[in-house]
């Protein structure tokens, strides 16, 4: 059975970036946290969401993907005495889509950390981490069993003089189409511990993973594929996975990691993190990474994102 009647089925995963370096916070006195705080905020402010949201539309524009897995997908709140307001990267990427023609539905999202701190200027300011699954509403797909959960174990750090929990979780859909089942897992790992990644990891693995759907497998892995030394990616494999850049990947495949202030004139990216798995009997005909060429950059010179984003093209169950 060939999805869409042999149309190309076209599926995307992106980290789209916070807008700011938050580990400076790791570590931090109470004293420190303001100040630390500001920076960070700053730093988000001047990565402008709303112009890098209009470039990663266009990629999806050009490509029209009819499942989208998205990472960081950052709600910034801010709140003084007598104000308050919010930058929200899935309204505001909604919005664009629509802007340019592209109707999108969100069909899970989980909810990982959030944090409100004090900034030097008097202000809170709060950041929620989540990743959504989205879906081209006229692509005709079904969806049942919705899963949105967060791992049970995550890093603990030292936040001004505080423990925090880097709540980090994983969403999943069964998808049918034309009688054909199969389940979308989307998910962003543990970057800072080897083996806080690999418990998370084989919690998918005996979670949403153990299936006999054929499964799409899509994130940020937090794991270099190209890597030497890669226990994350090399579990997934060995548990049955394929990498679908390995069979059809055109480019490096490089994914992480542009500068923090995403700046820099020539893209910086050197490993492969963002991956899309499969498990079951797939043919993908081709994958390419996405915004990362110069001309995906924003008018101001800012990459769309510190990651590219991977897709692939016509998928056939068979």
């Amino acid at each position: 059975m060939k999805i869409n009647n042999g149309k190309k089925f076209t599926i995307l995963t992106w980290n789209i970036y916070f807008g700011a370096d938050l580990e400076p916070l790791i570590g931090t006195t109470p004293e420190e946290v303001p100040q630390v705080t500001t920076k960070i905020f700053n730093q988000f402010k001047q990565t402008n969401f709303r112009e890098r949201a209009k470039s990663i539309s266009q990629q999806m524009k050009n490509i029209k993907p009819h499942l989208i897995g998205l990472q960081e997908v950052a709600l910034w709140t801010v709140r003084s005495l007598t104000t308050k307001y919010e930058t929200n990267f899935l309204t505001i990427l909604l919005e664009e889509l629509k802007r340019m023609g592209l109707d999108y539905g969100v069909v899970a999202i989980n909810h990982n950390f959030s944090s409100e701190l004090p900034s030097s200027t008097g202000d809170l300011i709060r950041i929620l981490d989540r990743d959504v699954i989205l879906a081209k509403k006229s692509a005709g797909l079904c969806f049942c069993n919705i899963q949105e959960e967060n791992f049970s174990r995550n890093l603990v750090v030292p936040i001004g003089g505080v423990l925090f929990t880097v709540l980090r979780g994983w969403s999943s859909v069964d998808i049918c189409f034309q009688g054909q089942k199969f389940r979308l897992l989307n998910t962003h790992l543990e970057g800072n511990s080897v083996d806080i990644r690999m418990e998370q990891a084989e919690e998918l693995l005996n979670g949403p993973a153990n299936t006999t759907l054929p499964l799409l497998f899509l994130g940020d892995f937090n794991s270099n594929a190209e890597g030497v030394i890669k226990p994350t990616y090399d579990l997934l494999i060995n548990f049955g996975f394929t990498d679908v850049w390995n069979i059809s990947g055109v480019g490096s495949g490089f994914t992480a990691f542009q500068v923090r202030d995403l700046l820099n004139p020539i893209s910086a990216l050197t490993e492969r993190i963002d991956l899309i798995l499969i498990k079951g009997n797939f043919n993908i005909e081709v994958s390419n990474t996405v915004g990362d060429k110069q001309k995906d950059r924003t008018l101001s010179g800012l990459w769309p994102s510190d990651h590219a984003g991977v897709l692939i093209r016509y998928i056939q169950i068979i």
